[in-house]
């Protein structure tokens, strides 16, 4: 009985074995070429071929203005109060542009905005020190101005924003994030838009792109397809601080006529009507009395509005508010918000003539007003 129940048991595991050696013995060819050393050589590359037409304009256009691009880094002195030691701080980075032959570099305002020093890169990898010539905070422009001696790049192409279209094609140049010099593009989205900032400082006029402007690309150049300025990119739309599609940037032409006050004067003059307005104000004004336009608190004794016989608000006996003059368009363009106006009278400069739309006790007049500096 104990011989025959042996026997098939070894029976089987020597058929098992001689199946596992079959099978080692399939598989020795495929592990010595797994041991063996490969042999490979590098692909062929396939002829690419001429580049295309768009892609060689972009191209020449970025290696055009990408000298004449800047890179701004600022910084700010901060005082310790136990050892009363002055330490230099790091502020933040930004993008800007050669504006003259002068070394005049053009970013925006809240670019160097707080900042005690701020310090220009080239494209070459020079550094300078800059310093501040003129600011506009109210359409987020700063010039600054460095020593380039002989070698300076050249500046910028001017264009012009007056006859840009929606849906032409725009490029911006900038450091998003400190990478250096880096190209995006898209197309002009809207024109004439406003963006209110943090600090309740409206600015008009502003070109929309879906170009990617992220963090570090403010301050630097808004380029049309012929490689001109067009705008300074400025902000973008994005709860996450991100390009979400939505960028903005101030047209050249406002550009154009700011940047040449401020470095000949180090301030820029706005034109004015001589009265007194509130946004805020106005807002509730316009629910109470259920009109649209910018309602005219008071006229400034001898301004140019009281030599035009504009009206202010007053009180009746009762107290009530009684409405005087409330301008509703500057030459013929609609205004209703107090940002507007003052974008729609910065189109022009003072000594001109604007001619307002006023209604007055529910009559619709029009009064010509010569523009003052504003204060």
């Amino acid at each position: 009985m104990p011989v025959t129940t042996r026997l098939p048991l070894r029976l089987l595991a020597w058929a098992l074995f001689c199946l596992l050696l079959l099978v080692a013995w399939r598989s020795l060819p495929l592990l010595e070429d797994w041991l063996s050393p490969k042999q490979a050589a590098p692909r062929t590359v396939s002829a690419r071929g001429d580049l295309a037409a768009d892609e060689r304009s972009i191209i020449e256009l970025f290696e055009n203005a990408r000298d004449s691009v800047v890179f701004i880094t600022t910084s700010r002195q901060v005082r310790d109060l136990w050892t009363r030691n002055v330490f230099t701080v790091p502020r933040g980075t930004g993008s800007g542009f050669i504006w003259d032959d002068a070394g005049h570099v053009i970013t925006n305002f809240h670019v160097i905005e707080g900042a005690s020093e701020a310090a220009v890169k080239l494209s070459d990898g020079r550094s300078y020190r800059a310093v501040l010539v003129g600011a506009s905070p109210a359409h987020d422009i700063a010039v600054l101005r460095i020593g380039v001696g002989f070698r300076r790049p050249p500046p910028v192409p001017l264009g012009t924003s007056g006859d840009l279209r929606v849906g032409q094609k725009v490029f911006a140049i900038g450091n998003p994030f400190g990478l250096d010099w880096t190209l995006t593009s898209g197309i002009v989205s809207a024109l004439d838009r406003s963006l209110s900032s943090d600090k309740g400082v409206s600015i008009e006029h502003l070109i929309q792109t879906d170009a990617a402007i992220n963090p570090g690309n403010s301050g630097g150049p808004l380029l049309d397809s012929a490689g001109r300025l067009i705008g300074i990119n400025t902000a973008i739309y994005s709860p996450s601080g991100t390009s979400a599609g939505i960028g903005f940037a101030v047209p050249v032409d406002t550009v154009n006529r700011v940047v040449p006050q401020l470095i000949s004067a180090g301030r820029y003059v706005r034109p004015a009507l001589g009265i007194e307005i509130d946004e805020s104000l106005n807002q509730r004004l316009q629910r109470v009395l259920g009109v649209r336009g910018v309602v005219i608190l008071r006229v400034a004794p001898g301004s140019a509005a009281a030599a035009a016989g504009l009206r202010g608000v007053t009180r009746a006996a009762d107290g009530s508010i009684v409405a005087g003059d409330i301008v509703t368009a500057v030459d013929g363009k609609p205004v209703e918000t107090v940002g507007r106006l003052l974008a729609r009278l910065d189109d022009h400069r003072v000594g001109e003539t604007v001619r307002l739309g006023i209604l007055r006790q529910g009559q619709q007049i029009e009064v010509a007003v010569v523009l003052e500096p504003g204060v």
